[in-house]
């Protein structure tokens, strides 16, 4: 219910936008970071449409529309220089993504094609198209969509030609390495909005890995040193999976690990063994205290983008609707 704090911070960052059209991946006192990192264009894109989804506010979205349309005309350039023939025959998983970045702090060592900047980059451009049709500005959304619906069908080759590559059975976090990493790929679901059109069979085996990992990581069946509370965003993955109780096994597993627990948050890092010397990045962290919030909320509801439906109570334990039941009141959807 705080839209005043998202339009004061949008309001603020986006300024900050190169003249290009590249989105910054941080700002500090030195001004707007020019290190590339490809998901951050989909992601001010996406803000900017959250505010207006839950405001309305047009007179807002008029004044940023500027940096909608410059993160677009971006992102066009940066999936134009992949989709070449020349790339296709390197690499047909390649073909048409976002160029290699290290967004994803797992690729520091070396940029690759990840799939989470290409899920936040189809968000932008789905996203785009949206708010040319609230401002009415039908050449543009109409260009807009003929680009999502391009990106989003070189995005489901890439995937495949990915699997192939690898011999996989799961969704890959990047083209290159063919890694398993499912609280990445949770992105393509939420906010992604790609549960319904991505391989059925590859996201199910996805997310049956990951609860196969964590419940050895939770029942002591096998060595683990540390992980990050990131793994908060596989529980909205989990609920609208319809995987009611994995969904709160899991909350309760990350409850226990809040640092200190009296202050109800969570570090970068968790460590098996917090007592001896260890890397515990921020704390508290403000990426993991959204995933903590938005899969809390998604387990109350949610919005489907498939048909555009909401999903009420999809997460919550079933011993909850049991006698008075339960409610929720001014919840923002």
């Amino acid at each position: 219910g705080r839209e005043d704090v998202v339009r004061d911070y949008v309001d603020w960052f986006a300024p900050y936008q190169f003249a290009d059209g590249m989105v910054p991946c941080c700002v500090d006192d030195r001004g707007s970071d020019p290190v590339p990192e490809n998901d951050s264009h989909g992601e001010l894109i996406y803000n900017i449409a959250e505010y207006y989804r839950y405001t309305g506010d047009k007179a807002f979205l008029e004044k940023m529309w500027p940096h909608v349309t410059g993160a677009y005309d971006y992102m066009e350039k940066l999936r134009a220089s992949e989709r070449t023939e020349e790339n296709f025959m390197r690499n047909p998983a390649f073909y048409g993504m976002m160029p290699v970045s290290i967004s994803h702090e797992g690729y520091s060592a070396k940029p690759v094609h990840s799939y989470w900047d290409n899920f936040w980059a189809l968000r932008g451009y789905k996203d785009a198209v949206m708010l040319a049709g609230a401002l009415d500005k039908s050449e543009d959304a109409a260009r807009f969509s003929t680009a999502r619906d391009e990106f989003s069908g070189d995005l489901i080759a890439s995937l495949g030609a990915a699997v192939r590559q690898h011999n996989l059975d799961f969704l890959p976090g990047s083209a290159e390495l063919g890694d398993f990493d499912a609280t990445s790929s949770t992105i393509g679901l939420t906010p992604g909005g790609e549960q319904q059109r991505l391989p059925q069979d590859l996201l199910t085996n996805t997310f049956e890995r990951y609860w196969k990992e964590f419940t050895d990581r939770r029942d002591g069946k096998r060595e683990w040193k540390d992980y990050t509370p990131y793994e908060w965003r596989n529980v909205a993955a989990f609920v609208r999976l319809g995987w009611r109780d994995r969904a709160w096994d899991a909350t309760a597993f990350f409850f226990k690990d809040r640092a200190p627990q009296p202050w109800n948050q969570w570090a970068e890092v968790v460590s098996r063994t917090p007592r001896t010397p260890f890397f515990v990045g921020d704390l508290p962290h403000a990426w993991v205290a959204s995933d903590f919030v938005r899969s809390v909320l998604d387990m109350f509801a949610y919005g489907r983008e498939s048909d555009a439906s909401l999903v009420i109570a999809a997460g919550t334990p079933t011993r909850w609707f049991e006698g008075k039941g339960i409610g929720i009141a001014e919840l923002r959807t």
